[in-house]
């Protein structure tokens, strides 16, 4: 089976072919730096990792462009609210996210632009434009898109203009417009805004509009054409339409395929700061390891709507916990395994189907507990062939996920202390056991055995004494 990925334009999954056989070109659209990051913005910086990292281990050569936005409404405002230089409150939350990935062990970026280094390009694609016939000056600083010039406008998202509804703004401003559902490619200086937060063009000084930014980046890094522009589900109307309407307008192909990773909801409800249910990743990394945020991430397929609860993290960490317990296991019976033979390793058929299926995690991770449960099955049975084999397996298909236990992402970020009392408890359990039964008393053995059990810890006898290990949701 050749990967299948979900295209939104076309809203159909279909084959995957590059544009230069051997290379793929992502543009990811990142951050808008005005706040604190919070899980739902992890999300798809997450999805569209495992993605690029499929689509490595598939052999290809992945150039990944991830943007920041660190300049626009939402920043100055905030920024004067603060009593701080606008760039300086951009700064900081660029930080702050920055921080997130790498706690989650998101892959960082093939190169990451920012919105304000990259004015010329944004002005060099307005004049294209005008000169085009798709944008007009209404006053000085005012750059607007002609959507009625471009009939293709809505294709993204199947929408026809007369059904949409305009863009917000000032009332002053918008008057200004051809039509309302015109936008803007950049904005005039308002009263009272930083003088540095605004540049000079051909038609006037002012700031580029959201849309233009990333249109002129990734025509910088990935040229007039390029394989996948990913994002959040939220970005596709109006973000994404004006995007491609803007790029093809100027007579750039583009993107060849548009995928969108879905939200985290709680009750149902898109998380988002402004309805307040947002958690905050600083907050969230003080209750639990890294390792079990990006698993309860990772878990669910990316188009699908992931709810957040209180039991998300309960079972992630579950899950996480008994995969680091085999991997500590295995490893200690036959050995340090190389990082570079995990990384070479075939992969489960079953595995590989499942990814390339429109990256099937779901179904790719039943695939993850069977080799668990056969590992910890050949751990207890003392095969240690069949033991070094699940491993490796396992820690490959983990990696895919950025997950693999052994990563010093996670290895050298580990707490143990909790496994290790765990263990001492456990064993020491275990040792009054094995008296009992060297003594033939077998109720005391069994109530032991019973005990442990419903502490969800799974005995198994073997020629070399008891091993334990811990049970899983279905049993394994």
């Amino acid at each position: 089976m050749t990967l299948q990925l979900f295209d939104t334009a076309t809203r159909s999954v279909r084959e995957f072919a590059p544009r230069t056989p051997g290379k793929v070109g992502i543009y990811l659209c990142g951050a808008t730096v005005q706040s604190a990051p919070h899980v739902g913005h992890l999300r798809p910086a997450v999805a569209f990792d495992v993605l690029r990292r499929w689509l490595t281990r598939s052999g290809l050569d992945v150039t990944l462009i991830r943007n920041v936005t660190d300049i626009d409404d939402k920043i100055l405002a905030k920024a004067e609210a603060a009593g701080v230089e606008w760039w300086a409150h951009a700064a900081t939350y660029e930080r702050a996210f920055t921080a997130a990935y790498d706690a989650l062990g998101v892959l960082p970026p093939t190169y990451e632009p920012r919105a304000t280094g990259h004015v010329p390009q944004m002005v060099a694609l307005m004049q294209r434009l005008v000169e085009r016939g798709h944008a007009y000056s209404s006053s000085p600083g005012n750059v607007w898109f002609d959507v009625r010039s471009w009939p293709a406008y809505g294709e993204l998202t199947t929408q026809r203009l007369e059904d949409l509804n305009p863009e917000g703004g000032d009332d002053a401003v918008t008057s200004e417009k051809r039509d309302p559902h015109d936008f803007a490619l950049w904005k005039a200086s308002r009263p009272g805004e930083p003088e540095t937060a605004a540049w000079d063009t051909p038609f006037g000084r002012g700031r580029p509009g959201w849309h233009l930014e990333c249109s002129a980046m990734a025509h910088r890094y990935l040229g007039e054409a390029f394989d996948i522009h990913g994002g959040g589900l939220d970005l596709r109307f109006p973000h994404h339409e004006n995007e491609q309407a803007q790029s093809r307008a100027a007579g750039y192909g583009f993107a060849d395929r548009w995928m969108h990773s879905a939200w985290v909801t709680q009750q149902g409800v898109k998380m988002s700061k402004s309805l307040g249910n947002g958690l905050l990743m600083s907050e969230l990394l003080t209750q639990v390891p890294a390792a079990v945020v990006r698993y309860a991430l990772v878990a669910v397929q990316y188009r699908s709507m992931l709810e957040w609860s209180p039991d998300t993290l309960d079972e992630a960490r579950a899950t996480w916990e008994r995969l680091t317990g085999f991997v500590a296991r295995a490893g200690e019976r036959v050995g340090e395994v190389p990082r570079a033979e995990v990384l070479a390793a075939d992969l489960p058929a079953g595995f590989v189907t499942a990814m390339d299926d429109d990256l099937n995690v779901p179904a790719a991770l039943a695939v993850v507990h069977e080799t668990l449960k056969a590992g910890n099955s050949a751990l207890a049975s003392s095969d240690d062939a069949a033991a070094r084999d699940a491993l490796v397996a396992l820690r490959g298909m983990l990696d895919v996920l950025g997950l693999d236990p052994a990563d010093p992402q996670w290895a050298s970020a580990a707490d143990t202390r909790v496994a290790d009392a765990l263990d001492a408890v456990v064993q020491a359990e275990l040792d009054a056991r094995s008296a009992a039964r060297a003594a033939k008393d077998y109720a005391t053995s069994d109530a032991i055995r019973d005990r442990l059990a419903a502490a969800g810890v799974v005995v198994q006898d073997s020629p070399d004494g008891a091993r334990w290990t811990l049970a899983d949701a279905k049993g394994e």
